[in-house]
């Protein structure tokens, strides 16, 4: 292929801008909710909207041929009867047959209409896509045809309407060609059969381009889909400044986390030596339990994950208070219980086990110092 004729994509991708970095949930969020930005393919739209109608024309084709043929029977042996310019009632009976004729019609173009946005882009209110804009009264030119010619959007709009003229056309050629025949036949045919014959024609033509224009719709749904992650691509720093917003400074959260953790030391320092026992895993969780008369069962006063779960061992042996290894039971007690919690009665019966087990070691241990 000639170097003249090929056309770099990236050319037109937003990696020219800066813009290398996914588009965030949160600004697909604020695109769709308040700038009405969505995902949508008009070719889809129009090709649902012209399918419904003709085939509900062609389900509906005997009614409308005798409400029709009703009108002008009406009319016509009317005509000495009536005075357009003086009697009023002439406009309120084409008025009823119009809305006969045509209601059914629109409405299922209506229903379609809105059957193809809502399948495409769901339940959404906004007035942000009609919102003035003075840049609409007098546009930029250059910045116009450069978004609409020389650009990604403009080169696959032109061959999509070349698609689309080529689709109509050769349907019409062939649909025609195959009933040529009746249509040179027409000629000593009554108006009857004149009228039927080619509205037979003129219906598949319609069924026929609506069912390949709806094959057409799916490419350019794809490429609408593209384009619009495209054009909501983000640069490095709109990333990072999204993530602040979101999730706070990094920086003060991590202060945050270290004020958290020296308080909690300072609760574990209080709180430890006053425990009965320490429940290991041995290396990631420790939890330290206490136990009286007073209180209905046994209860966590102090429990860490790594870091802590270590200080809290340290604590303990510099206090003199028992750890216990029990890999289940100090995942459970971590995971279940928080600080100031009694410990859940299914347990009970394992951690009165251990502190009967300690407090015995400990009499035994106290006796033979002595």
């Amino acid at each position: 292929m000639p170097r003249a004729a090929f056309i770099d994509l990236q050319w037109f991708a937003a990696e020219e801008e800066g813009r290398t970095e996914e588009p965030t949930e949160t600004k697909i969020r604020k695109a769709r909710e308040e700038e009405g930005r969505v995902v949508k393919s008009q070719e889809l739209v129009g090709a649902v909207g012209l399918l419904l109608p003709a085939l509900a024309i062609l389900i509906m084709a005997p009614y409308l041929l005798r409400t029709f043929v009703e009108m002008l029977r009406f009319f016509l042996s009317r005509i000495t009867e009536f005075d357009p310019s003086n009697d009023q009632r002439i406009f309120g009976v084409f008025l009823m047959y119009f809305v006969r004729l045509a209601l059914p019609i629109l409405a299922v173009a209506l229903v379609a209409g809105l059957f193809s946005n809502i399948a495409q882009v769901g339940f959404l209110w906004t007035t942000k896509p009609m919102g003035f804009k003075f840049s609409r009264v007098i546009p930029n030119f250059a910045q116009y045809f450069s978004k609409t010619v020389f650009s990604m959007n403009g080169i696959f709009n032109f061959f999509k309407s070349i698609a689309k003229m080529a689709i109509i056309g050769f349907t019409a050629y062939f649909i025609i060609k195959g009933g040529i025949e009746k249509i040179l036949s027409l000629e000593n045919a009554s108006v009857y059969l004149s009228l039927t014959t080619i509205a037979t024609l003129a219906i598949k033509l319609l069924i026929a381009a609506a069912l390949l224009l709806l094959v057409l719709s799916i490419p350019d749904y794809m490429f609408q889909r593209w384009q619009y992650r495209q054009s909501l691509k983000m640069s490095l720093q709109e990333v990072k400044e999204e993530r602040k917003m979101d999730e706070g400074d990094p920086q003060i959260k991590a202060r945050l986390r270290a004020r958290m953790r020296q308080l909690l030391s300072q609760n574990i320092a209080a709180n430890v030596p006053k425990a009965d026992v320490v429940i290991t895993n041995p290396t990631h969780y420790a939890v330290a339990l206490e136990y009286n008369r007073s209180l209905i069962g046994p209860r966590v006063i102090a429990k860490g994950e790594d870091e802590l779960a270590q200080l809290i061992k340290r604590i303990a042996t510099e206090n003199n208070v028992p750890i216990v290894e029990n890999k289940p039971l100090a995942r459970a007690l971590y995971a279940e219980v928080e600080v100031g919690e009694l410990v859940p009665r299914e347990h009970w019966e394992i951690v009165a086990a251990i502190i009967m087990r300690v407090q015995t070691i400990d009499q035994i241990h106290r006796k033979y110092s002595q």
